[in-house]
């Protein structure tokens, strides 16, 4: 980023620091990007399996009347959902960039490196054994799986030769989440709570409990604050670990700080509407066209997209198959597996991110 111009007026003294064309860009491109958040939630709440008007929105707002069957759907499903889908884009792209920027693996997601995974099968643990928990404790599990899901897939990467490879990391989160998945999936059958777990396993975001999201706020913070708090120092770990400790990165605590911040944002993104994948791999490749290596601004820019590209699939499940909704990992798919394919066909199985 260009430094700003200093300006020497006639008595000598230093004028106002005046923005660069870069501050201005920025600036325009954050405008734009609230803009289209804003569009996004009042498109988001309006239209649906029922539309509703402008006008009964504003009511349900402003004049809140817990009768009024249109209000209820708005205040208790259609504004939580949107809110939702917003904040979980954002937190898994933010944490797809942090985990590509750190391994230098261009295919390195939360959903395929088993953090997500992990998760949503310690969620299920605790829903057969420890029934009836309560939202806080929903978080703290959901938070636990994601260290656990880390700690097998990037703990069995160390153990093989290569086994930090773009290729053979995402075939071990992919094989250890599988394998995660599978286990629920037995444990949930075997003592019949299928239905309740389904929801963790397939991102019912219409179903968002408004509470989880209000609890979820202070970790965001937390988990956000470390995301670009590390920023700049992980563009320095994408260029690779020698050159960051040449440049005087303190790279295992950077990676430690680094993996804290994706465990919470996965953590709480999978504690309020269960596993979404493709956002945290395609997202951040996307941004870094757009704006380049810095991960200042692809953390930044990264978490804009990332909301509205998810918002935007949640409302395109809505009519793709009208009047009944789509699951949105269908949607997400759609978008993440073909570039899934494409990634691994340009790129090739031996190659990092540059």
């Amino acid at each position: 980023m260009e430094p700003d111009t200093i300006l020497e007026c006639d008595d000598g003294k230093t004028c106002p620091v005046m923005p660069t064309s870069s501050g201005i860009k920025s600036i325009r491109l954050i405008g734009m990007g609230i803009i289209l958040i804003v569009m996004t939630i009042i498109t988001s709440v309006l239209f649906g399996t029922k539309s509703i008007d402008a006008e009964t929105v504003w009511n349900a707002i402003f004049h809140y009347d817990s009768e009024n069957l249109e209000h209820l759907i708005i205040r208790t499903s259609r504004i939580p959902r949107v809110v939702g889908a917003l904040l979980i884009g954002a937190f898994l792209a933010v944490s797809g960039a942090l985990m590509q920027g750190m391994t230098r693996n261009y295919l390195a997601s939360p959903s395929i490196m088993g953090v997500s995974d992990g998760s949503a099968f310690v969620i299920t643990l605790c829903m057969i054994f420890i029934p009836g928990s309560s939202s806080m404790s929903m978080i703290m599990y959901s938070l636990i799986g994601s260290a656990f899901g880390a700690f097998l897939v990037f703990g069995a990467a160390r153990l093989l030769p290569g086994g930090m490879s773009p290729i053979t990391l995402a075939v071990l989160g992919t094989i250890i989440g599988t394998f995660l998945s599978g286990i629920s999936q037995a444990l949930s059958t075997y003592y019949q709570v299928s239905q309740n777990i389904s929801f963790w396993y397939n991102a019912r975001l219409h179903q968002i409990d408004p509470e989880i999201i209000k609890l979820s706020i202070p970790f965001a913070i937390v988990g956000l604050a470390i995301a670009f708090l590390v920023a700049r120092w992980i563009t320095a770990l994408s260029l690779g670990d020698e050159l960051a400790i040449g440049l005087g990165v303190k790279i295992n605590l950077i990676k430690a700080l680094t993996m804290l911040s994706v465990i919470i944002l996965t953590g709480i993104s999978v504690a309020i509407a269960g596993k979404v994948a493709f956002i945290g791999l395609i997202i951040p490749h996307i941004t870094r066209f757009l704006v380049g290596q810095d991960y200042r601004r692809i953390v930044l820019y990264g978490a804009l997209l990332g909301a509205l590209f998810l918002a935007w699939c949640d409302l395109i499940s809505r009519f793709v198959n009208y009047p009944f909704e789509t699951p949105i990992g269908v949607v997400t798919a759609l978008f993440g597996v073909p570039y899934f394919l494409y990634l691994i066909k340009t790129r090739g199985g031996g190659k990092q991110l540059d």
